[in-house]
């Protein structure tokens, strides 16, 4: 043998021991996803995700928690380079009290114009300490920093306000007429939140010493403005009662601070940041990774105080034969206007999500099976109604949902997805473009 082929086969023999026994999964793929090579630790990341228990495709197997990555390779022009950094998939909600959401860290290079190595991680304990430092860095960043301009509002128990000051209506526009005694939603627009949510964050307040978040806000005149909304207790003593009718004759009773602080000079930095990590690249709706957790965040919220809370299952009729026909290019199409179609008919407050290829979800807090059937059957009439022009092609598309509703039989988000998954396929049988609500058999 030739010393320089024999050097060349120690180095890929080395480079095959490498992959087998490095502390990552590593899987080589063709641009097509096709897999050549993979270490166990990545067929043992990727074979739960399967459908059909085979590991052959890389964008087969993680369809579906990554279902924009065919698309992100295909637009990737550089013959070699970092298609995806660390991209974090979520694998499963896990089990209140038994198990946390099982996540999965994906980076993609391009190593030529020919192959690509998939690094594939699992992050779960990583993204919980993560996510609570995220919280913890919030709070300080919005006591410590770049408060240039902002109101500060005193709200009772139930989250009335219950003073006017100048900086509400430096900040808004109300004046003390409009807001004193009203609800602190005066401050948002409409169907942006609900009575269930207001105590929500109050009660979050209370037991973790702070609630925040950030999203629209409404000024007097009705102009939207990007906002961050901070809730404090300004009092907090032992045996204090949660948010709610207060006993008679409580003076001592708690009361909360609410900063608003207007960051529409921040809104572009702050965008670029939630579509980098909130949104789905294709669709610009809510991610799996997203929908996850806003579902674990309302599902803790029903356990503390149960009250009506849907979820929506939609599947794309027959997908596959729209790719088939008309290229991938015109299914991405049909999937960004279901998307845009979708967040029309929902309200604000309902998290629309693309949680697969051409599965989507819509969370509907403080919404009972059978309301949330109604605006299901809203949506659907919306779908049927449209079409995609595309290439010379007009493209009808149609969809089917399955509806669920949390009760004392739910054990967690995946057991509510299941029900909803099983109103899915009783739609489907029954011939699709229409919506089922999950009964017990």
């Amino acid at each position: 043998m030739d010393p320089v082929e024999a050097d060349v086969g120690e180095e890929l023999e080395a480079l095959i021991q490498f992959m087998y026994l490095a502390p990552v999964g590593l899987a080589q793929t063709d641009l097509d996803g096709e897999i050549s090579m993979a270490n166990p630790l990545s067929a043992q990341l990727l074979m739960p995700l399967s459908r059909n228990g085979e590991l052959t495709n890389l964008y087969t197997a993680l369809e579906g928690v990554a279902p924009d990555l065919r698309h992100l390779v295909a637009a990737f022009k550089p013959e070699s380079g970092m298609v995806c950094q660390a991209m974090q998939l979520q694998i499963s909600a896990g089990v209140r009290g038994k198990s946390d959401p099982k996540m999965m860290s994906l980076t993609l290079i391009k190593l030529d114009a020919t192959q690509l190595m998939a690094v594939l991680t699992d992050v779960t304990q990583q993204v919980k300490r993560e996510r609570l430092l995220r919280q913890n860095e919030a709070w300080f960043h919005a006591v410590f920093t770049g408060i240039t301009d902002y109101a500060l509002v005193r709200l009772d128990r139930l989250g009335r306000v219950d003073a006017w000051n100048e900086s509400i209506g430096r900040v808004t526009g109300f004046d003390a007429a409009a807001v004193v005694g009203q609800p602190y939603s005066v401050f948002y627009p409409d169907e942006a939140t609900t009575p269930d949510r207001l105590l929500d964050r109050l009660h979050e307040a209370t037991e973790n010493g702070w609630s925040l978040d950030e999203g629209w806000r409404s000024r007097a005149d009705g102009t939207r403005y990007r906002g961050s909304a901070l809730i404090s207790p300004l009092q907090e003593r032992p045996g204090t009662p949660l948010p709610g009718p207060s006993p008679a004759g409580d003076d001592d009773e708690i009361s909360y601070c609410l900063v608003i602080r207007d960051i529409t000079d921040k809104r572009e930095a702050s965008e670029r940041m939630r579509l980098t990590h909130a949104s789905d690249h294709l669709t610009g709706i809510a991610n799996r990774r997203t929908f996850f957790e806003a579902a674990e965040i309302e599902l803790t919220r029903w356990r503390r105080q149960p009250r009506p809370l849907s979820l929506v299952l939609l599947d794309a009729d027959h997908f596959k034969a729209v790719n088939d026909q008309h290229g991938h290019a015109a299914g991405d199409a049909v999937l960004r206007d279901l998307a845009a179609t979708l967040t029309a008919s929902f309200r604000d407050v309902d998290v629309v999500a693309r949680v697969g290829g051409e599965e989507f979800a819509v969370l509907l807090p403080s919404t009972a099976a059978a309301a949330a059937l109604a605006v299901a059957d809203r949506a659907l009439a919306a779908i049927s109604a449209r079409h995609v022009e595309f290439d010379g092609a007009r493209i009808a598309y149609s969809v089917s949902g399955g509806v669920a509703a949390m009760d004392e039989g739910v054990t967690g988000l995946d057991a509510l997805m299941k029900r909803a998954d099983e109103a899915l396929c009783v739609a489907k049988k029954a011939g699709r473009n229409r919506i089922a609500i999950w009964e017990p058999r």
